[in-house]
């Protein structure tokens, strides 16, 4: 999605419980991963529930670009066709990644491997966020920025002709950091080492051994909270069949605005219940919600189950900093939640944010104050005063930020006055069918 396109204001009033069985779409970090490495096999991989949305059909685009053939098949049914590890092509144009941090940071480590020099741009919200900390592990690894403005997009890198593995320690808890390591480490010689201080998502390495790769993952650290992953480099991934599941970082929209609409029982299907994905879900438990776990099973390669999640009073709780990498997506609508307990929720530890589509830690706090909400913001924590209650009535700056505008929607679903945001459009980078999935549960949300 362009910031050129049209802008799209929307408003959510509440309407009553919301009730029914949804399901969100596929997972929008394992669509982007299966896609990568389904470009990097040799043959042929199906995918199924692919997430469809604007993040996802950007990177399939550059993949494309870079000689892998990908097409869609069905609804939500894709087959790639791949170059094996090493083997992109140099691409004719600039590789857009429109709004897409994840598609972006990740071919930067598969592009790293290979010796192709490529052009990387996207959005305007995409050329504000850092890359600098994934380009450092990849120049080590042997590949070089030959264009870049204080290591932002547009940027132009030179693939390694000779990787070397590397061992490397990133800086702070990043699964997409780790990732572009390990994916730009795939075309070295010998074992790449990423060592995490601070456990994050292991879709990478769950996908990289799905796909035939030798990955070690071992505790590491006094308290076993980190991790070491080894991977043997210059593997042939061999083409794997995958089933995306439900993206929780999604159902956290419709599962917070059930929890916080008086009445409201509502189902959703087939949610990834990934243990280092499911922090918002613990938080939510912490804080009094009523979340069922049904029907545990296993799809792609990850553990799902059907989510039952009905209102309830909320309590205000503290989220310790560690948590974070488990629901760092999650915090804007944690924050809407949190306005709606008693008391006051301390999330600790949120530098991240600032570092997102958009500054998410100012724009939340923002959100929440132009809708009646006490909120502060000291150092890296959010703090929120909750009374039970929002006055809502605002109008929201959503700064081209998808999540920032389904959780101002969540928050107005339940609120005294009605909430407005700016502009809509980008949600469908990662929720396509957000509005009319919501309004099938009896949500009022009006262009």
């Amino acid at each position: 999605m362009t910031a050129s396109a049209a802008v799209c204001p929307l408003t959510a009033r509440r309407n009553g419980a919301l009730a029914g069985r949804a399901r969100v779409p596929g997972d929008k970090s394992i669509s982007i991963r299966a896609l990568i490495l389904g470009s990097l096999a040799v043959g042929e991989t199906r995918i199924g529930g692919l997430l469809e949305g604007e993040d996802v059909l950007n990177t399939a685009q550059t993949l494309r670009a870079l000689g892998a053939t990908l097409e869609r098949t069905g609804d939500k049914q894709w087959r790639t066709r791949g170059v094996g590890v090493g083997g992109f092509a140099e691409p004719a144009g600039t590789l857009d990644f429109g709004n897409s941090g994840t598609g972006c940071r990740l071919m930067l480590g598969a592009v790293a491997g290979c010796p192709v020099t490529a052009t990387f741009d996207g959005d305007a919200s995409l050329r504000k966020r850092p890359m600098r900390r994934v380009l450092d592990p990849l120049e080590r690894i042997g590949a070089r920025t030959l264009a870049s403005s204080d290591g932002r997009l547009p940027l132009t890198l030179a693939g390694a002709r000779d990787p070397i593995p590397i061992e490397f320690r990133p800086p702070v808890p990043s699964a997409q950091l780790k990732s572009a390591a390990l994916l730009a480490g795939l075309a070295a010689p010998g074992e790449t080492i990423v060592i995490e201080a601070e456990a994050t998502r292991d879709h990478t390495e769950k996908m990289l051994t799905h796909f035939g790769a030798q990955v070690r993952v071992e505790p590491q650290g006094a308290h076993g909270n980190g991790r070491r992953i080894t991977l043997t480099g210059q593997p042939e991934l061999v083409p794997a069949p995958i089933v995306v599941p439900a993206d929780p970082s999604s159902a956290a929209f419709p599962m917070i605005a059930a929890v916080i609409t008086p009445g409201s029982d509502v189902i959703l299907d087939g949610v990834m219940m990934n243990p280092l994905r499911t922090g918002l879900i613990a938080t939510l438990g912490e804080m009094g919600a009523s979340i069922e776990r049904l029907d545990r099973r296993q799809e792609g390669g990850e553990e799902v189950a059907d989510l039952r999640v009905r209102a309830g009073a909320l309590r205000a709780v503290e989220v310790p900093a560690e948590r974070a990498p488990s629901m760092i997506d999650e915090y804007p609508v944690l924050a809407v939640a949190a306005a709606f307990a008693e008391g006051t929720t301390v999330m600790r530890g949120l530098k991240e944010l600032r570092v997102k589509e958009s500054d998410r830690l100012a724009a939340t706090a923002a959100l929440l104050r132009a809708n009646g909400v006490e909120v502060d913001s000291e150092g890296d924590d959010l703090i929120v005063h909750g009374k039970g209650r929002a006055a809502g009535g605002g109008v929201v700056v959503t700064h081209m930020d998808h999540r920032i505008a389904m959780a101002a929607m969540v928050l107005g679903l339940a609120s005294d006055k009605p909430v407005q945001i700016d502009d809509g459009t980008f949600i469908t980078t990662s929720f396509p069918g957000f509005v009319e999935l919501m309004r099938g549960l009896g949500a009022d949300l009006a262009r």
